[in-house]
Formats: C-alpha cells, sequence, structure tokens
C-alpha cells in the first residue's frame, strides 16, 4: 500500500506554485513564438514580443510572469489504495501548500483572494482558501493538477443551457466575441459540453490542463466528432482578427479545447473558459517516494526575441503633459511615459467615489489633476526591486468610475488593459481624455520601468492601495484617443477585412 506523508504533499503543491509562477509551460512559449513568427499585424507581434521577453525575463529572474498571481484551483485524483500519513484533510493540504509558495520570501506572490465576498471583501492575506476538487479513483497514486488562474480571464466564463438544437460553433464564436480583450488573448479556451451545469464548467476548466497540441492536430488532420469540432472553432476565431491584446491580428486563440460528458436528453450545457497569456499550470504524480520534482526549462530553449521600444516611439513626460498634447496622440500609436505616474483599481475607486460623494477632501499626495492613473495592483518587491511585477488589470472594471473620475479629480489619462466600454468612452471623449493600455502578461517586464514607488494612500487596502511610481520609458499603446477613436474597434476590424473569412459583424 502507498503511504503519501502530509508533508510531501503540502511541499509538492508549494513548490508547484512557485514553479508554474515564473515558468511558461513549455508548450505555451512555443506555440507563442510561432504565433509571433506569422504575426502580420505590427501592434499584436510588438505585444507578443513584450510577452515572449517577459517569459524569459521571469524564468531567468525567478520572479512572476503576471502581477495577478490567480486563484489557485487543484484537481487532485487520489487511489483509493493509498493511505494517508497525515492530519490534515486534502483541502487543509493544498491550502497549507498555497500558503507556503505565496509568502515565500524569496518570491512572494500577490494575494488576492478576498473573503466574505458578497460583504467587507477583506483580503485573506495568503491568497487562500484554494478551490480544490477531489476525485477517488482507482490505484495507488495521487494524481495532481494544479494552476494559478489570473481574475480577468476568469471573469470572461460563461456559461449557458443551450437547447438540445442549438448551435455550439454559432453559440461559441458570438461569445468569443463578447469576451473582447479581458481575457488577455493570444491564449486558450477551455470548452466543457455536457452533464449538469456545473460539470460543464468543471469540464471547461479541465480542459485548460491539457498541452496545446493544435498545430499537430491539424497537420494529421482530425480524427472524431470533438477534434473537428476543435479545428473549426480555431480556425473561425482567429478569423474574427481580435489578436492579441485586442489590437488586432492573426492569432487570438492557439488552441481550444474540448471536454464532453453524457447529458439529459433535454439538455445541452456549456461552458467556456479562457486561459490569458499568463498561462499557469502543472501535473504532478506522488507515489510514497517523496516530494514531487519539477524540472526547469533550458533558458537556451526560449525564443530568441528581446523586446526593444520602437524607434518610432513618442516619448512623454508625464510631469508636464497638457490637454493639448494628448489632442495629437492617435489610436494604436506606442508611447514611452516617463515622470510621476499615481495607480489605483477596484477598491480605491470605490473608496474615493464614497469620499466624493461625502464632501470629504482626497488624502494629502492624491491629486489627479492632469495626472493620469494606472490601473494595477502589484507584487511585493523582493531583494533590490522597488516594486515586484506590476501588469495592467482589466480597464473595464473602472468604466462605472470614469466619469466621476473625470469631471471631479481632473484627471487626464488612464492606463490599464482591454477595451472599454461606450459609457467610459464617451466620457474619455467628453473630458478630452485619453486611455492607454500596457500589455497584460509582461508584468515584469512593465516593472522594470519603474524607478521607484511608494504607498500614498490607503495602505489598508494591500495590493490596492494608491501608489505613486516614478517610471522611465513604460511602454503603453493609445487605445482610446481624445476624440473617443478606440483601437478595440479599429484594429480587429481591419484585420477581419484581412482576413476575409467571415463578415464583419457575427452578433445581430
Amino acid at each position: 500500500m502507498t503511504v503519501i506523508r502530509q508533508q510531501d504533499f503540502i511541499d509538492s503543491v508549494a513548490d508547484a506554485l512557485q514553479f508554474i509562477s515564473y515558468y511558461h509551460p513549455s508548450d505555451f512559449v512555443s506555440a507563442m513564438a510561432d504565433a509571433y513568427h506569422r504575426e502580420a499585424s505590427p501592434a499584436a507581434k510588438d505585444a507578443m514580443a513584450q510577452i515572449l521577453t517577459n517569459s524569459r525575463m521571469c524564468a531567468e529572474g525567478h520572479r512572476p510572469i503576471c502581477q495577478d498571481t490567480g486563484i489557485v484551483v487543484a484537481f487532485v485524483k487520489v487511489g483509493m489504495s493509498v493511505r494517508w500519513e497525515a492530519t490534515l484533510d486534502v483541502a487543509g493540504m493544498v491550502n497549507e501548500g498555497v500558503r507556503r509558495a505565496y509568502l515565500d520570501p524569496d518570491n512572494k506572490l500577490r494575494a488576492s483572494i478576498v473573503s466574505d465576498p458578497a460583504g467587507k471583501r477583506t483580503n485573506t492575506g495568503d491568497n487562500t482558501p484554494a478551490v480544490v476538487h477531489v476525485e477517488l479513483v482507482q490505484g495507488d497514486r495521487v494524481e495532481v493538477s494544479i494552476a494559478a488562474k489570473g481574475g480577468g480571464s476568469e471573469n470572461k466564463a460563461v456559461l449557458e443551457m443551450l437547447n438540445p438544437g442549438d448551435d455550439i460553433v454559432e453559440w461559441v464564436m458570438q461569445r468569443v466575441e463578447g469576451m473582447g480583450a479581458g481575457w488577455c488573448p493570444p491564449g486558450m479556451l477551455g470548452i466543457g459540453v455536457g452533464g449538469t451545469a456545473e460539470k460543464a464548467a468543471l469540464l471547461a476548466k479541465e480542459a485548460l490542463m491539457q498541452p496545446l497540441d493544435m498545430h499537430e492536430l491539424k497537420a494529421r488532420g482530425p480524427q472524431n466528432r470533438l477534434e473537428a469540432l476543435r479545428v473549426e472553432l480555431y480556425d473561425k476565431i482567429n478569423a474574427l482578427g481580435i489578436g492579441a491584446q485586442g489590437l488586432g491580428g492573426l492569432t487570438t486563440v492557439m488552441d481550444v479545447k474540448i471536454l464532453d460528458y453524457p447529458t439529459h436528453a433535454a439538455s445541452k450545457p456549456i461552458a467556456i473558459i479562457p486561459n490569458c497569456a499568463a498561462t499557469r499550470h502543472i501535473h504532478f504524480e506522488l507515489n510514497g517516494e517523496g516530494r514531487a520534482e519539477f524540472s526547469p526549462p533550458k533558458i537556451s530553449d526560449y525564443p530568441d526575441v528581446q523586446w526593444q521600444p520602437s524607434a518610432e516611439a513618442r516619448r512623454v513626460n508625464l510631469n508636464g503633459v497638457t490637454r493639448e498634447q494628448i489632442a495629437q496622440w492617435q489610436p494604436g500609436e506606442t508611447i514611452l511615459l516617463s515622470g510621476k505616474l499615481l495607480t489605483g483599481r477596484d477598491a480605491a475607486h470605490k473608496r474615493i467615489a464614497d469620499m466624493l460623494r461625502r464632501g470629504e477632501k482626497l488624502p494629502d499626495g492624491v491629486d489627479f489633476t492632469n495626472r493620469f492613473i494606472y490601473y494595477v495592483g502589484p507584487v511585493d518587491p523582493v531583494r533590490d526591486e522597488v516594486v515586484g511585477p506590476a501588469g495592467p488589470t482589466t480597464a473595464t472594471r473602472m468604466d462605472g468610475f470614469t466619469e466621476m473620475m473625470l469631471a471631479q479629480t481632473g484627471l487626464m489619462g488612464m492606463v490599464g488593459k482591454a477595451e472599454r466600454g461606450e459609457a467610459a468612452i464617451t466620457s474619455i471623449k467628453n473630458h478630452g481624455a485619453v486611455y492607454l493600455i500596457a500589455v497584460g502578461g509582461a508584468a515584469y517586464l512593465v516593472s522594470k520601468a519603474i524607478r521607484h514607488a511608494r504607498v500614498v494612500a490607503f495602505a489598508d487596502l494591500g495590493m490596492e492601495a494608491i501608489y505613486e511610481f516614478d517610471v522611465e520609458d513604460m511602454p503603453v499603446t493609445v487605445a482610446v484617443d481624445s476624440r473617443g477613436r478606440s483601437v478595440h474597434d479599429i484594429g480587429p476590424g481591419e484585420w477581419r477585412k484581412r482576413i476575409g473569412v467571415i463578415p464583419l459583424k457575427v452578433v445581430s
């Protein structure tokens, strides 16, 4: 009988989470490199170059690929012949591994989990609890598939109960177009079909644990209905022209994975869960002979892609930029920001709104007049860092605060990722403001442009506190200009037209 010791299990979980925080799966790196070399859109190619450069930097520096180090999801298959030498249950052991991984002083990961989700939403401080699924299976081993799932891509998950006769391809195409860029493409889609509502969602999440093999599948040809469906969806989704970061291009998905399960005759449950450009997952097995071991990839196996800013990029001094100057910026233009940049995201915006509603002054050091705000929740620094990885968060979550910020604080510009909603774009246009995007999935690279960082307000919010960054040549792209023109409309529309496979609109 195989005996699994508690400490081996905990250590394996902790090691796995540290490992995936800075090593992309090798199949992901290979697929991204292939997409980069095929890409014809300059903006998308630049974004992919940043992602690939960031991936290599993280592998070398052992720092997180993305500032959003995710919510931990573990699928644990326990052999029925296994005996545990443990005082904790399986979920308790997973959570102890999470706690140790996320508080590791050599590579501290961002704690993003909040308790009382419908109320106070208080950060737990160590990223626990994880979401744990345990299954008893035949055998004498314990198999673990574990992932750290970013909130931006998880928030784009969709579940629906279709009628038996509804077309899966048509439904998926409509939903993917509606996802926009908030899930940080290019990545992969997990799709679950069948079972019940919760089973379809679990199938979609499990599908994301599978290796990327679309090029091999297309080379040999599909051999069953699900493989044919994967190929059809892969081709049609990429024909939407959404592209890397939603900038327009040839590659939106690098693979589509589908798992199915028998269902009720009256039902067709289906779920989509996307995985972003910060894909983090790994599989390991325990057989009673100690903790799992993980072999790092060779740095020489990474593609030779070294991102550098374009010589044509516009350099901007944030300490003196004017509204007249930002009125000259064009959608899709590359900007290099230098100077002082305030930060703030969901919780900080809510607190600012409450203070303004009560007629209170904002805290000392928080003056947005003619300044820019960066939607970010950075990782804590280690060693000689001034700040840890600090990539953008999804800007659409701040849309409800945009009019308030532009009308009442004097804010001139915003930096985040993904598209803005119609109301936010109208506010940007009406106030002559501008919205810029940094590349999601390039957090460590972006952090190298931050020369100094200090918390200026709301320190109790942890990673959601307001910081002031001093940045030098921080790379961003004009996403919405002062006239309300959005690159997330212009870019995908142009590339869908160039690809020419499907009409310009697939949603009525």
